[in-house]
């Protein structure tokens, strides 16, 4: 998926997830009654707790790509790619929703 098919795009955070700042790091946990597989606990890096910070339902991928693109110092091209491909990732784990 190519970050102009994106764009007008937002997304939502799925339910049956909560997240938790533990030392430092932003990890997701299951909530589910199967929440015993650990291979469903996901740990974020920090350009990944901010957009996962800003994943709320109404902010449009193009708003997203750019706040990573002014706060990270990084050209547009390169913070879209970041941002599509962490979208992606988040959807093929099914955190995220797209909520267009």
């Amino acid at each position: 998926m190519e970050p102009t098919d994106l764009k007008d795009l937002t997304f939502s955070k799925k339910e049956d997830f909560v997240t938790r700042e533990i030392a430092g790091e932003t990890i997701i946990v299951p909530i589910r009654k199967q929440a015993g597989d650990l291979e469903s606990i996901y740990t974020l890096n920090e350009l990944g707790t901010t957009i996962w910070g800003m994943i709320d339902g109404k902010t449009k991928v193009s708003k997203i790509i750019e706040a990573i693109h002014e706060n990270y110092n990084t050209s547009r091209e390169n913070a879209a790619r970041d941002v599509v491909e962490f979208l992606q990732s988040l959807e093929e784990a099914r955190l995220i929703q797209s909520s267009k």
